[in-house]
């Protein structure tokens, strides 16, 4: 039985209690979250390695990590590595988004890797593997499509973006449309490519119920993704991003129906000022279900630092009710992420989630901001440390200091206020 149908028969799943249990939540309520779709578990059933994950309403925000290959650079050690620094810097998932050498290899290698649930996107490979074949993107039939669909489920990977909603349709509206960057989403852009070159309807799209009943096998957990997202603020929330969000909420409820579960993706650049309407047009046309925002990305003006452009979006979205964060590094629309490049993304990332879960009321994260403020205040500088986000960094530049005295720092040394008051306020 699949998690959403055991959980509208009121079954607690043991996935249901495990995720209640790192949030520190009342399993039935978690479960009723799940029956309603507000919730995904990301656990695919056939990998024994998987810690499930719990990504929705009342959860904490969670953070993804991209990683994987490409045709300029393939190297699995390398990839693994990236892997190995992500899990230290705490990312709660990883997405392998390999399109050089040997995908099949590099994906295994991941998932035997790590315990946290891990995503792909098959179109990927579907195209890589038609090329290496010597075939375009228009030589490649619906069913190879299909079958990479099925390879990735069977082994192991636990959920999976899908552009569903680039149809005829959609593709219409965008030429209609004015749009600076027209298709920046790769996934979105293939299929595009394989619709106008052999004018058939996205299969993903046409043939739904088949993906729906591959998705079954396992219980994995579909992330309808947006081919149609901005990648110019000056194109953001415009029609054909709409369009296409209207299309992943009637599909996001034929899934539910099907026992399916889903979250949604969007929606790439947009500003500040636009983000929560965004955020609340998804949780409306999807009915709630889990948002996993890339970015956002709030200004176009900032290569090199579009990690930290990432994170105010990403902090403003999940404030507004966003679920699911997927990181920017500093490399992004420059080259592939190097290992410190991933590491420091998953680390913004976090601050981004952890400052809108205090917004949320997320247990146990204002907790934290007071116990770190306490240790701050009585000058203990190894339990600060302990608790910092990346204490890694936090206790680096704590040992560079040469602060004559061990309970200042460098900053204001005895000119401390904390240290100068906190005898002033001593009740007598």
């Amino acid at each position: 039985m699949l998690q959403i149908e055991k959980a509208k028969k009121g079954v607690v799943s043991r996935e249901v209690r495990k995720v209640s249990k790192s949030e520190g939540l009342e399993p039935r309520d978690v479960a009723k979250n799940v029956s309603e779709g507000k919730v995904v578990i990301l656990a695919n059933r056939k990998r024994k390695n998987v810690v499930p994950l719990g990504v929705g309403g009342g959860l904490r925000t969670k953070v993804n990590a991209n990683i994987g290959t490409s045709i300029e650079r393939a190297s699995i050690k390398e990839e693994i590595k990236k892997l190995k620094v992500a899990l230290e810097a705490g990312a709660d998932t990883v997405m392998d988004l390999s399109t050089g050498g040997d995908i099949d290899r590099v994906r295994k290698e991941i998932l035997n890797s790590c315990s946290i649930p891990v995503g792909t996107v098959p179109i990927y490979q579907a195209v890589i593997d038609a090329a290496k074949r010597r075939k375009p993107i228009s030589g490649m039939c619906r069913d190879e499509i299909f079958s990479v669909i099925e390879k990735h489920v069977q082994d192991g990977v636990d959920f999976i973006t899908v552009h569903c909603g680039v149809t005829f349709n959609t593709v219409e509206r965008l030429k209609k449309e004015n749009r600076i960057a027209k298709v920046v989403s790769r996934g979105g852009a293939f299929l595009v490519e394989w619709m106008m070159s052999r004018n058939e309807e996205n299969p993903l799209y046409e043939h739904f119920d088949r993906l729906l009943d591959i998705a079954r096998t396992n219980d994995v957990v579909l992330s309808l993704g947006d081919g149609m997202r901005p990648g110019s603020v000056a194109d953001s929330t415009d029609r054909p991003q709409i369009q296409e969000l209207i299309l992943l909420g009637e599909l996001a409820k034929r899934a539910r129906d099907a026992g399916v579960q889903v979250m949604i993706e969007g929606p790439g650049h947009i500003p500040l000022h636009e983000i929560q309407a965004n955020v609340m047009l998804e949780k409306t046309l999807c009915d709630g279900a889990p948002f996993y925002v890339l970015g956002p990305v709030v200004t176009d003006a900032a290569p090199g630092y579009d990690h930290i452009v990432a994170a105010i979006g990403g902090a403003t979205a999940a404030a507004c009710g966003a679920d699911f964060l997927g990181y920017d590094t500093c490399s992004e629309h420059l080259r592939l992420p190097m290992i410190e490049d991933v590491r420091e993304g998953v680390i913004v990332a976090r601050i981004a989630a952890h400052s809108a879960d205090i917004v949320k009321g997320v247990k146990g994260s204002i907790e934290r901001d007071i116990a770190i403020s306490k240790m701050r205040q009585r000058r203990k500088w190894k339990e600060q440390i302990k608790l910092a986000i990346d204490p890694l960094k936090a206790g680096k530049l704590r040992s560079e200091s040469k602060a004559g005295s061990h309970d200042v720092c460098t900053m204001c040394g005895k000119y401390c206020s904390m240290k100068r008051v906190e005898n002033l306020f001593i009740e007598k």
